[in-house]
């Protein structure tokens, strides 16, 4: 009888545990909707090729929108949130308003999954997934995206103002930065190459073109002329991250830092007589390097603090939280 107990008891506590685990703590998978929207990856990929044909820059952008939600709450979809009535979102933070795009991409990739798995998918996945699917159609890697998060019932502002990287961060605030959330210095260093695609706002590199002496002065003088020195004008004025091929997923990025043509005072940080100086210039050499790198880099980075199991939601709305 006693031995029937112990037994009973060990069951008791395993089952116990595994209910748990699904809460609290389940593991992503890149074959989580293997059996619930087989077609998920299929629909992702057409809707993204059908943006970047409208738009190339979007793949950049869908990039940085992922890196901007894996940095606050973890991945959670919780930069997709609208402001609405009393609710207050993180797009209107100092380094998302007027600057973070493709959301109108997200509310399309995720109407045409619903059509198909009404219920399933998660925009904290979808966005994954954009990510992913942004880089490799602009000629970048591609890797098997760990799946399973689900969304977020909230925001934060505060922390989307605190914890993101200034574009005119040195080296140390960004390795502590990215330590914050588990990300070493290499991750830093090869996730920094997405600015290998895309382009930024005057206001975001005009300290480091009028100020700064790690840059050459012929590319100086060439990002002046379309951004004023006076703060408050032509603050919106574009010019692409990657002077070379900014439209190109490709190793360019470094070549540029190691010619001192960073675009960001973050940028040229990374190579400016300091610790990440030896790895910029791996990758302005091996390409093939660089492109795994960032694939595994990219992985982990989806790996911070998602919701799991029953933690969460489904939104039906990657906008709104779903009503109770």
């Amino acid at each position: 009888m006693a031995s029937f107990r112990t037994s009973w008891h060990c069951l008791l506590a395993a089952c116990l545990f595994l209910l748990a685990s699904a809460a609290h703590g389940q593991q992503l998978s890149s074959s989580f909707y293997a059996a619930t929207c087989p077609t998920l990856e299929l629909i992702v990929r057409t809707t993204m090729l059908t943006a970047l044909l409208a738009e190339r820059r979007m793949g950049a952008s869908l990039v940085r929108l992922f890196f901007h939600d894996c940095f606050v709450q973890g991945c959670d979809g919780s930069i997709l949130l609208d402001d609405v009535g009393s609710f207050v979102g993180e797009k209107g933070a100092g380094p998302n308003v007027n600057s973070l795009r493709g959301f109108d991409v997200i509310d399309q990739i995720k109407a045409n999954v619903e059509l198909i798995c009404p219920g399933v998918v998660s925009c904290a996945d979808i966005v994954a997934l954009a990510a992913r699917d942004g880089t490799f159609l602009l000629g970048g890697p591609s890797w098997a995206v760990p799946l399973g998060r689900r969304d977020s019932t909230t925001a934060s502002l505060a922390l989307a103002n605190s914890d993101l990287p200034s574009p005119v961060s040195g080296l140390a605030a960004l390795l502590a930065a990215f330590g914050n959330k588990g990300l070493g210095p290499g991750d830093l260093t090869a996730l920094s190459g997405a600015h290998t695609i895309g382009f930024s706002q005057c206001q975001n590199f005009r300290a480091h073109i009028y100020n700064d002496t790690d840059i050459d002065p012929a590319f100086a003088s060439l990002r002046q002329r379309t951004c004023p020195a006076a703060p408050g004008t032509g603050d919106s004025s574009l010019a692409p991250l990657d002077v070379q091929t900014q439209l190109v997923f490709d190793n360019a990025y470094y070549r540029n830092l190691l010619a001192k043509r960073g675009l960001l005072r973050s940028d040229q940080a990374l190579f400016n007589g300091g610790s990440q100086d030896a790895l910029v210039r791996q990758y302005s050499a091996n390409p093939a390097l660089f492109a795994s790198d960032f694939a595994n880099a990219m992985i982990k980075m989806g790996n911070i603090s998602p919701l799991t199991g029953t933690a969460g939601q489904i939104r039906a709305n990657c906008r709104v939280v779903n009503s109770s």
